[in-house]
């Protein structure tokens, strides 16, 4: 419908153009828009508005001339025009029905697009130390990244989910000299604990089982354990796979999967970071000072220079971080997106200044980056702040565990990025309407209810007398839920562009909202065949958009609830 009145104003525009009305140069964007009171018609446009002044007109005057010149249409009932100069449309009921026919006909392809047209997009997201179990926050990168993947991939991209580990490092030392202390007995409160060892429960765990000689599968490595109490780097390899081995089970059970593990040790097996170092003093963009090697990322829009290699000889987190964004443009990404914590913020400079340095024709402001704000988890209005296993922090099993795979992806992924998020536990699992994702799973539920109750009391659904029957959709809550249904597609092709999962969250709930009145403003088990088919099949629409919706954010549909 949209797309309908878009065209029909373009033809007004050429009209009124070939009168003189307006200037031949001028090329406006057309904006058409849902209107928020139905009252005022179902979509409405400010073109008159933007188009007054190069026209001469007032604005309700160039609006009077718009409608004119509009071409007939069976799509339009009437139009009218409001206030300063807005137009509004009013849209004939068979055709704002025609969304039903394309949901029913579409399935699960409803609001995919190839937009995309194959390009080639790589998402690196969680990307977590393996030193301990994922934490909320990992699980809130997780949502949202695997949910900008879906968004990309049903808009016709062609996507690369990538986890980056850092498998080497002080980090790492850290661990496996924590292992190593409980492995000879020691507690994290023994004064020759390692100062910056780690304390949670977990590590007692990894110890046990580096002992017993277990073998450790993860997805990425398979690893037996030495039982060795003295042998760190062996402590160290079994560590690092016993963590990624948990890492993957966490994942899996939030329903996220990679394509690519990428090793940080990786870089400098192969020597990319050295060749980098190379690179960019090869380009003249260092200097040496204290001791140190330090890059002009200044000259790049940073606002200091960043030392890459330290007085010790040691690189600084900042130069792998550039190898490894040169080695994602060598892979022939030319689109990469990095969903990462919001305290990576400081890194978003510097990596993509230590990228131009380079000079290897990378664009400027490449990558893109998806930052999210901190998790704070509550229950019965007071902050949890420890997991037992953890020992210091809530995990992302944590919550799994307390209210389930759904409710947790819904809830991290439904907040804009940017945005502080309360995840309220008893919110979470609670089955009422002020709970987001009951509500939304309710109304898909319930559709499958009334098929249910249609096929019990002998009046199956009937496809052909539906589409035919489709005019008999008037009833005002029909027609706002119509117009709600064929939205999906315009905000999933936003949401993916914008990188914004939370706009499908939204729309859920809105499209929900629209349902649940219309349920219970119409009646659907009517005598009459084809009004009741009809009813029955703006229900099964509705219930093919949210499927596809809770699809996109990695949220099932249950069909009894």
């Amino acid at each position: 419908m949209k797309e309908t009145i878009i065209a029909l104003l373009d033809e007004a525009l050429a009209a009124l153009k070939q009168q003189g009305v307006l200037p031949a140069d001028v090329a406006p964007t057309i904006k058409v828009d849902p209107t928020k009171d139905k009252a005022h018609g179902d979509y409405a446009t400010n073109l008159a508005l933007m188009l007054a002044k190069p026209a001469g007109k007032k604005p309700r005057d160039l609006a009077e001339a718009l409608v004119a010149a509009l071409p007939e249409s069976p799509a339009v009932s009437s139009t009218e025009i409001a206030g300063p100069g807005f137009i509004n449309f009013f849209a004939a009921t068979d055709a704002i029905a025609q969304v039903v026919q394309q949901v029913l006909d579409a399935g699960d392809t409803f609001g995919r697009s190839l937009i995309g047209q194959g390009q080639k997009v790589q998402v690196e997201f969680v990307s977590a130390n393996p030193t301990g179990p994922l934490h909320v926050g990992h699980g809130r990168g997780a949502a949202i990244g695997d949910s900008i993947c879906r968004l990309l991939a049903a808009t016709g991209y062609d996507v690369t989910r990538e986890f980056y580990y850092n498998d080497a490092g002080a980090q790492i030392s850290n661990l496996a000299r924590s292992v190593q202390a409980r492995a000879k007995g020691l507690g994290p409160d023994d004064p020759s604990w390692p100062e910056d060892g780690y304390r949670g429960g977990y590590i007692e765990d990894v110890a046990a089982s580096y002992l017993a000689g277990e073998t450790v599968d993860a997805d990425d490595r398979h690893v037996t354990a030495k039982a060795d109490a003295d042998d760190l780097d062996a402590i160290r390899e079994f560590a690092v796979a016993y963590l990624r081995r948990e890492q993957d089970l966490d994942l899996k059970a939030f329903g996220v999967e990679f394509d690519v593990y990428f090793l940080e040790s990786s870089l400098y097996d192969d020597g990319k970071v050295e060749a980098t170092v190379a690179k960019l003093i090869d380009g003249g963009h260092t200097y040496e000072e204290d001791g140190a090697l330090w890059l002009r990322t200044t000259d790049f829009g940073d606002d200091k220079d960043r030392v890459m290699r330290k007085r010790d000889g040691g690189y600084t987190y900042f130069l792998p971080d550039v190898a490894y964004h040169f080695d994602k443009w060598q892979r022939g990404f030319g689109q990469v997106i990095n969903e990462q914590g919001a305290d990576h913020h400081s890194t978003v400079t510097r990596v993509r200044a230590g990228l131009q340095a380079l000079e290897t024709g990378i664009p400027q402001g490449w990558p893109d980056y998806v930052l999210h704000q901190m998790v704070l988890v509550t229950r019965s209005g007071v902050e949890v702040k420890l997991s037992k296993r953890a020992g210091s922090y809530v995990t992302l099993r944590d919550l799994i565990d307390e209210v389930g795979r759904d409710a947790t992806r819904y809830f991290l992924a439904a907040r804009r990025a940017d945005s502080q998020l309360t995840f309220d536990i008893d919110l979470a699992r609670s089955q009422s309407n002020d709970n987001p994702v009951y509500y939304v799973q309710y109304a898909h539920a319930r559709v499958c209810s009334v098929l249910r109750r249609a096929e019990a009391d002998g009046k199956p659904f009937d496809h052909a007398l539906a589409v035919a029957s489709l005019a008999q959709l008037e009833a005002d809550q029909e027609k706002a839920l119509m117009n709600r249904l064929a939205r999906f597609p315009e905000v999933v092709e936003h949401a993916a562009g914008n990188r914004e999962p939370q706009q499908v969250a939204q729309y859920l709930q809105d499209l929900a909202a629209d349902f649940h009145t219309c349920y219970n403003a119409v009646k659907v088990m009517v005598d009459d065949d084809a009004q009741r088919n009809a009813r029955l099949a703006l229900g099964l629409a509705t219930r093919q958009v949210i499927r596809n919706g809770l699809d996109l954010l990695g949220v099932s549909a249950p069909e009894e609830m």
